[in-house]
């Protein structure tokens, strides 16, 4: 099974013929690729995590529209690269709506700058589960119906999920942000 770094042809063959076990099995195989890939490429760790998670994502959706049992690598090497690019370019406009000159000195920038970093980990010590329906939810903005389908969830549990997940976040930023 290391025919293509974490598949073989026969494999892939049988994943994009839509067996089940096969398709778990390519991506279950590909994620410690992806997530190193992604932890090079995108600018902080949970958007390495985001990413190499979406990449998972596309690969299960749509392994059966790729065309060469080759490409698969460069495929979803390509796919990470491009979430990297579009979270990068994402916060880049949030910087820019921010307006860099509300800023009024070096250390505000810098308090903000730890408080982003300490909302960031609250988020990563989230179960996986809670993290992404919180990031694909708040953080991304996708309605709540996208969410729950993405991962596979009934809406209800989205629901819950979302809930337990902004309940824990605002537990642990409690005791670390003066609020």
């Amino acid at each position: 099974m290391a025919d293509r770094g974490w598949a073989s042809t026969r494999l892939i063959q049988a994943a994009q013929a839509g067996d089940p076990e096969s398709i778990t099995a390519v991506v279950h195989g590909a994620h410690s690729h992806v997530r190193r890939f992604a932890e090079h490429l995108c600018a902080s760790p949970q958007d390495a995590e985001d990413a190499a998670q979406e990449a998972l994502i596309i690969l299960y959706r749509k392994i059966g529209s790729l065309r060469a049992t080759g490409a698969l690598a460069s495929w979803m090497f390509r796919i990470v690269r491009n979430e990297c690019l579009r979270r990068a370019r994402l916060l880049l406009d949030r910087y820019d709506e921010a307006g860099a000159g509300l800023v009024a000195s070096a250390e505000e920038e810098v308090i903000q700058r730890l408080e982003a970093e300490v909302v960031a980990q609250a988020i990563r010590e989230l179960p996986d589960v809670q993290r992404r329906v919180l990031i694909m939810r708040d953080v991304l903005g996708h309605p709540g119906r996208r969410v729950a389908e993405t991962l596979g969830l009934s809406n209800a549990a989205m629901k819950s999920q979302l809930h337990r997940a902004r309940s824990a976040v605002r537990l642990s930023l409690g005791g670390k942000t003066g609020g």
